[in-house]
């Protein structure tokens, strides 16, 4: 399975016209068994550039992919597809794949919502990382290890993690194809954001043997996002 990441930056004045496009095609980009939209996010404003959107939506392979676009292009989604260009500025896409040990693999399209049934609010935090040149490898295998498992997946357990890890993903077309990293994670305990954010990490958690510490040895770049779910997001 792949997925289609698109960052939207919106135009403020149409941003609910926007957001009401997607809601109200939910139906029709959920005809046939190609696709299916999964998150709807809005990026948490006073966390980067004002008024951006991200998408994410599931295709089954290649085959449907192409006829994913076909539709956008040529077919039924077409109008659709040309009237969002008038409400935002730019659109920028990726294609995701998920490494082999990401918890997130396959989504069955039957269980995925397409009613706009409202429910709570979920944030994310998304981590885009580029690894050192020749260490991919080396990154994935330590994220899987000394982050997943024995950082998350301890606190996860002990109930002490602020998040909670549901995918890690390659970027295999669009910017950074074959080196791009994305962490996907969801925030089970948004109020430990705050001291995140107002507190530096503590020492034991960036010493050695800690993934703060021995991982900048493949990186030390990478990106962070807020991204919040709106309440009719067919997933949350």
């Amino acid at each position: 399975m792949l997925f289609l990441h698109e960052t939207h930056r919106v135009a403020g004045q149409r941003a609910d016209e926007f957001e009401a496009a997607w809601r109200g095609q939910l139906d029709a980009l959920a005809k046939g068994d190609d696709a299916r939209l999964l998150w709807f996010f809005h990026q948490a404003h006073g966390t980067g550039l004002s008024y951006v959107v991200v998408t994410i939506t599931a295709v089954r392979d290649g085959a449907s992919f192409e006829r994913h676009l076909e539709r956008l292009e040529r077919g039924d989604l077409r109008d659709w597809s040309r009237g969002l260009e008038g409400m935002r500025h730019d659109c920028s896409s990726k294609v995701l794949a998920p490494v082999e040990w990401s918890a997130l693999q396959e989504v069955s399209f039957d269980a995925v919502p397409t009613d706009g049934y409202e429910k709570p609010l979920a944030l994310y935090m998304e981590d885009t990382v580029l690894p050192r040149t020749g260490r991919l490898d080396d990154y994935l295998n330590a994220a899987s290890t000394l982050y997943a498992r024995d950082t998350i997946g301890k606190r996860m357990a002990e109930g002490t993690s602020l998040l909670d890890l549901r995918g890690c993903f390659r970027t295999i077309a669009g910017p950074h194809a074959g080196r791009e990293v994305i962490l996907w994670q969801r925030m089970e305990r948004p109020e430990l954001l705050q001291p995140l954010l107002t507190r530096e990490v503590p020492a034991e958690r960036r010493g050695p043997g800690t993934w703060m510490n021995d991982a900048l040895e493949f990186r030390d770049q990478w990106e962070s996002r807020l991204l919040r779910t709106t309440a009719w997001s067919p997933l949350d």
